[in-house]
């Protein structure tokens, strides 16, 4: 409301605009998601590193214990071992030690890279 008192106009209050009415914002359409921040990218490619290595200890337990298999085949059937072949079960149940061990820690390594894929897909779009 604008009053007039002959020299001065002035405006109420009512009529002023307040700061919550006025609205600075910029929309950008189309844009790609934001890359995450530095931190999680580390922890991203950290839990890479992690998963190529648990996959190398994996490989090599699994080769470890495929070289007997045959001998814990006929071990588990009944057979008897002899002397060296007995010393090479021995030696291949702390095999399989490992290779339980290293299949454990690949599937929380691989868990935990999955975030990796999420990353690469949004970057390589």
């Amino acid at each position: 409301m604008v009053r007039t008192n002959g020299a001065k106009t002035e405006t109420s209050a009512q009529e002023l605009p307040t700061v919550s009415d006025i609205e600075d914002t910029v929309t950008i359409e189309d844009s790609p998601a934001p890359v995450e921040d530095v931190q999680d990218i580390d922890d991203i490619l950290n839990s890479l590193k992690s998963l190529l290595s648990t996959v190398e200890k994996l490989q090599k337990a699994r080769q470890e214990v495929a070289d007997i298999k045959p001998l814990i085949g006929r071990m588990l059937d009944g057979e008897l071992a002899s002397g060296e072949e007995l010393e090479q079960l021995k030696t291949s149940v702390s095999g399989l030690s490992r290779l339980v061990r290293a299949y454990g820690d690949h599937q929380a390594a691989l868990a935990k890279a999955q975030s990796a894929r999420q990353l690469l897909d949004q970057l390589l779009k």
